[in-house]
């Protein structure tokens, strides 16, 4: 269950929107806290804090931290104004937000009857490391359209919301990533559903804040993954990415284009994520039972061919488009966030990286 700490604060290492890196003293000596001061106040050095261990014992690869849960003597000020959807709901740390979707939002009259993303591509993957990767693989698409004669181009560079749905991470704010991103306008807000929590907008459903994306952000395209933190069990079933699924669903319900992409690896360990990943084949192949555009890099060698082949599997429902991904390499070296999936690298699992571009370019291309 959850391990406990008392811990004193050393120093802060840096600062986001929502979140603090600390450095802590406990009794095992120090350690690196995260804090999110909109739940838990702001900590000072010198401050005393309970800290919740679990992650940070487990050795988790993306929660190597100590969380603040309280710091006693510095209480954040109780909320004010409208909301009263409670997310982490009958947590300790539940917490009232305003959705977009409910009555006191300014934007219910919008939502309320909003029934239609009006053929929005919406990019699926499966891991929170694919989102940077889609976002370089689209907005090199939209610079190779703005060196077109103006007459022939189609428009500005696209807005590209991300909705976050709550397999993985609760709080928006843990992704640094997510954080850059918006601060650079590579993505226009962050859209939080279900019980995550912390985005430019909150949701209720992934549906809503499908809606919320286009109507309330005024998206052009949106892409869906999991927060960071997802979980996985070695099952055919035990794996929080079968959401990838249920958002393939929900945007041909809404009247979206599903765009998916392949969670690809030439550098996991694993033999189950080798080449096309299982939570892929299962995730598009069984769950999602609306069809959608399936992305299929056109890799080189015989690994190419590998992926080739396993994708066919998803032939018998989903479109397979071939997509090539010359220049994308070049594209993908210049994210302004660093590139890891499962703490591999660019150069060490180029292939995971090149099929999430790969979707993103495709997703451009529904634009024009």
């Amino acid at each position: 269950m959850i391990r406990w700490r008392k811990g004193e604060v050393l120093r802060v290492r840096r600062e986001w929107p929502g979140a603090m890196e600390l450095d802590v003293t406990v009794p095992e000596g120090e350690c690196r806290a995260l804090a999110y001061p909109p739940l838990v106040g702001r900590p000072e050095p010198g401050d005393t804090v309970l800290l919740n261990t679990t992650a940070l014992a487990m050795g988790l690869g993306t929660g190597g931290y100590a969380m603040v849960v309280a710091v006693p003597d510095r209480l954040p000020q109780d909320p004010s104004g409208p909301g009263h959807l409670v997310k982490a709901r009958y947590t300790p740390l539940q917490a009232t937000v305003l959705g977009a979707d409910e009555q006191d939002s300014p934007y219910h009259p919008i939502l309320r009857d909003a029934d239609s993303i009006d053929g929005m591509p919406v990019v699926v993957a499966d891991l929170h490391s694919a989102l940077p990767a889609v976002l370089c693989g689209l907005y090199e698409a939209s610079r190779t359209e703005a060196d077109r004669p103006e007459a022939d181009r189609s428009g500005a560079r696209p807005r590209v919301a991300y909705v976050m749905p709550d397999g993985g991470a609760l709080p928006a704010w843990f992704s640094m990533s997510c954080a850059r991103l918006r601060e650079l306008d590579w993505l226009c807000g962050v859209v939080t559903t279900g019980q995550a929590f912390g985005g430019d907008v909150e949701a209720v459903t992934l549906h809503t804040g499908l809606l919320a994306a286009r109507h309330v952000l005024g998206a052009d395209v949106a892409v869906v993954a999991q927060g960071p933190g997802n979980l996985g069990t070695g099952t055919r079933w035990g794996f929080s990415g079968v959401s990838a699924g249920e958002a393939v669903n929900a945007t041909a319900t809404l009247g979206g284009r599903p765009v998916a992409a392949l969670r690809v690896s030439e550098g996991d360990r694993r033999e189950r994520h080798i080449g096309v990943s299982h939570h892929s084949l299962t995730a598009y192949g069984r769950v999602a039972l609306a069809p959608a555009q399936v992305v299929v890099p056109e890799l080189p060698g015989d690994f190419g061919r590998r992926v080739a082949e396993q994708a066919q599997a998803l032939a018998v429902r989903h479109e397979l488009v071939e997509v090539p991904v010359d220049g994308l390499y070049e594209a993908l070296r210049q994210s302004p966030v660093r590139l890891s999936t499962m703490g591999r690298g660019l150069d060490e699992d180029l292939a995971c990286f090149l099929a999430s571009a790969a979707a993103g370019r495709h997703a451009a291309s529904l634009l024009t």
